[in-house]
């Protein structure tokens, strides 16, 4: 439903743009090095693809700007399939609506900031908050898999509305 080559030779004559192609495949081998070969030839320093949704290949591209010397994290998708190509009937309009999602994806890599990621230790250590019967079950699993449990209850007793009760049905046992 996309015009793929009218929204490259618009998205070419942006401002910040200096280097679009029309790339069949782009998440294949040969696509990714069709990127990484782009980015040395070219002197790119962001990458903007408009395919398919990022949840599916987003990592895949990040790791392809990193073999090619990039910043992973100055990328970004425009899901042309989801977001115009499925859910336009008319070609034109996907065609057109694609074309924008791109100029913005483009907006954005302008803009972006190499980054570097950030480790920063955890603590394996649980706050359950209430503690009715799901509460205590919870601190009890959530100990039994090795972590630190805290259990606050606003109650000075344990049990929750399960310790009012007299019986329990259907067996009539005690709730406590």
């Amino acid at each position: 439903m996309v015009d793929v080559k009218a929204v490259v030779d618009k998205v070419k004559n942006l401002p910040w743009v200096a280097y679009a192609v029309d790339l069949q495949y782009c998440c294949s081998d040969i696509g990714q090095g069709a990127i990484r070969e782009a980015i040395r030839e070219h002197g790119l320093d962001g990458i903007v693809v408009s395919s398919c949704s990022p949840r599916m290949h987003e990592i895949t591209f990040q790791k392809c700007l990193e073999a090619g010397g990039l910043n992973r994290y100055r990328f970004e998708m425009a899901n042309i399939r989801e977001q115009a190509s499925w859910v336009t009937p008319d070609k034109d309009e996907a065609t057109q609506k694609a074309t924008r999602l791109t100029e913005m994806a483009v907006g954005k890599v302008a803009r972006l900031e190499s980054l570097s990621p950030l480790r920063s230790p955890v603590e394996k250590r649980v706050l359950v908050i209430g503690g009715g019967i799901s509460g205590i079950q919870a601190a009890l699993d959530v100990s039994q898999a090795g972590y630190n449990v805290t259990l606050v209850e606003k109650l000075p007793s344990l049990g929750g509305r399960m310790a009012q009760l007299v019986k329990t049905f259907p067996t009539l046992d005690c709730s406590a």
